[in-house]
């Protein structure tokens, strides 16, 4: 006579350190959703994302191919049908364009020159910010009056200044938004790490002989992120902002590069006669592209600042 025996079935079991992990994420999502504007803004910049990574394959016509564009079909109104049969939605522009492509494609380049200016921003003005707090004295003071002085300038015009000098691409605008904004980093980590340097584990960890930039990055950095990444998200929004706004001036991007400013621009001058579409289209979009970053940005302050929780 045989007998089974049934072993037991272990039960998974999350470690405690990984419940400690996820945690805090667990509660920024919480609160994160509290906010329906939050909800709302966050969920169309995850759609708007993901309209400029897949443009080439969304959009019904690429712009930059010159085998698909018919001068004959410029400045068609909104709905309107081509000769081979395509319907621009949203009309074309001057050069015969799909505008619905030409958003696709702008969204794409506004989103990558705001996001790499604003990481690149962040690194240099968080490094140097928390380095003038950590090491003070005659260095924190040169460091400072380099930021007031930066700051004082309008950005728009030290921009303006830094393309004249670079020239038009897309790197010499990711080059000079990035000198344009590192300064708003520094001085909002160098006041979180003011608070911090005073505290026990760093002079603990002074004590312990750990090195300089092991301190800094280690101990310092973790404590001194929420406020940066609150100011990283408006920054995000005013570096697109701004882009749009040198690209209309004509002094930005290049016209084989448009983005959504740039879109705006080539419509501006058929404003009066009544062909709205190849301007508003464009300018609606990056309306909602800041408005949505601004959203989440708020929230993202709320929840990290104690002071603003409702």
């Amino acid at each position: 006579m045989s007998t089974s025996h049934s072993e037991p079935v272990a039960s998974v079991e999350v470690a405690p350190s990984a419940r400690k992990a996820i945690a805090p994420w667990r509660r920024l999502l919480s609160a994160f959703l509290e906010s329906k504007l939050a909800v709302v803004g966050l969920v169309g910049l995850v759609l708007i994302l993901l309209v400029a990574i897949f443009a080439p394959w969304l959009s019904p016509q690429d712009p930059f191919d010159l085998t698909q564009i018919d001068i004959m079909d410029s400045k068609l109104p909104p709905g309107s049908e081509s000769y081979t049969g395509m319907v621009y939605w949203l009309g074309t522009d001057g050069q015969g364009r799909d505008m619905l492509s030409g958003i696709f494609y702008g969204l794409r380049i506004s989103l990558t020159v705001g996001i790499l200016s604003g990481f690149f921003a962040l690194i240099i003005g968080t490094s140097v910010g928390l380095s003038a707090a950590y090491f003070g004295g005659r260095i924190e003071t040169l460091i400072m009056r380099i930021v007031d002085l930066q700051l004082s300038f309008p950005a728009i015009l030290v921009a303006l200044i830094l393309l004249a000098i670079l020239g038009r691409g897309v790197d010499k605008v990711i080059l000079a938004l990035v000198i344009v904004q590192w300064a708003y980093y520094a001085r909002t980590s160098r006041s979180a790490a003011l608070v911090e340097r005073r505290k026990e584990y760093i002079e603990a960890a002074r004590s312990l002989a750990l090195s300089t930039p092991r301190i800094i990055f280690r101990h310092l950095l973790p404590n001194c992120l929420p406020p940066v990444i609150v100011i990283g998200t408006v920054q995000v929004a005013n570096a697109i902002a701004l882009e749009a706004t040198l690209s209309f001036l004509g002094i930005g991007l290049p016209v084989t590069e448009p983005s959504l400013g740039l879109l705006i621009s080539n419509g501006f001058n058929y404003l009066l006669s009544g062909r709205y579409w190849i301007s508003f289209f464009p300018g609606l979009a990056l309306l909602l592209t800041i408005v949505a970053i601004n959203l989440v940005g708020d929230q993202l302050r709320d929840i990290l600042n104690p002071r603003l929780q409702r």
